[in-house]
């Protein structure tokens, strides 16, 4: 997946925790880029584990905005 977006008018409802667990589901480990800025999605992604790896200035992204990488990695029992 190259983006995904929760239209604003759905935000909160559980709609970007669902795509979430959807896609922990299928995979050990997933990765992700996010706006430092985006306090909303930060906050629902560390809500799911996914811990922040990196963060750059955002010279290597299109728009040149701070961002963050974060990785979660499934718990082997």
């Amino acid at each position: 997946i190259r983006q995904m977006h929760v239209d604003p008018g759905h935000t909160g409802l559980g709609v970007g925790s669902a795509l979430i667990r959807d896609a922990k589901a299928q995979t050990p480990r997933l990765e992700l880029w996010c706006f430092q800025d985006n306090a909303r999605a930060r906050q629902l992604y560390e809500r799911h584990g996914f811990k922040s790896a990196e963060f750059t200035d955002g010279a290597g992204n299109e728009e040149k905005t701070p961002d963050v990488r974060y990785v979660w990695e499934k718990h082997k029992h």
